[in-house]
């Protein structure tokens, strides 16, 4: 919406002044920044993305490597088991 305003002055000895004004309540467009907003938000959103993720394959990197680990102990101890047994069957003979 547009406004126009005409204001006028009187000075003492008798001159009229007339200033016109107008108004206008366009709104400013401001696309550019917008754009630029939504662009820093998606790319903040990507990295956020990528951080978590790497997160995650750490995470099952980390169980993996407590998986395996607890295996071989598994492992070590039939081996001492069955190596008590050899020994036990040495002795009974």
């Amino acid at each position: 919406m547009t406004e126009e305003r005409i204001t006028e002055t009187r000075t003492p000895e008798g001159n009229t002044h007339t200033t016109t004004t107008i108004v206008s309540d366009r709104p400013s467009s401001g696309g550019g920044t917008k754009w630029v907003g939504l662009i820093v938000l998606v790319l903040i959103a990507v990295a956020a993305l990528f951080v978590f993720s790497q997160m995650s394959d750490s995470e099952a990197a980390k169980d993996a490597a407590v998986g395996e680990a607890a295996q071989q102990v598994g492992d070590a101890a039939e081996q001492v088991g069955a190596a008590a047994e050899e020994a036990v069957d040495k002795v009974t003979e």
